[in-house]
């Protein structure tokens, strides 16, 4: 049996962390929670049934954390992840684009196995 040293044990922690939040969607997210007339923690992201792929992400205010939400701080911004998602969102990316006629919070997730045409729904 051979000896492991340090280097063979180091974690990148970035791919530890169960979801990252672009600049873009760090301002928008701030935008959005300074617009809000009630406080609020941060944002809680998750992924629900439907959609034509099976299941859909979403995005509401965080006025409270659930038990056992992962509580990610990014950016300057929280966002808690529902427990049931956790494994479904492990090295995912939020970003905000801005089109010409839509804008909104796009999920990159490497654990997605289809995601349907219009990009609202995904399968893992």
């Amino acid at each position: 049996m051979s000896a492991i040293n340090s280097s063979q044990l180091q974690i990148n922690e970035a791919s530890k962390q169960v979801i990252t939040i672009s600049s873009r969607a760090a301002k928008r997210i701030k935008e959005l929670l300074a617009k809000r007339e009630k406080p609020s923690l941060g944002i809680k992201v998750g992924i629900k049934t439907g959609g034509c792929s099976g299941y859909s992400y979403y995005i509401e205010y965080a006025d409270v954390k659930g038990d056992f939400d992962e509580v990610i701080i990014d950016k300057g911004v929280t966002v808690l992840v529902d427990q049931k998602a956790i494994l479904y969102l492990v090295g995912t990316t939020m970003d905000y684009i801005e089109g010409k006629f839509n804008s909104g919070f796009e999920f990159s997730n490497p654990n997605e196995k289809h995601r349907c045409g219009c990009g609202k729904s995904a399968n893992f």
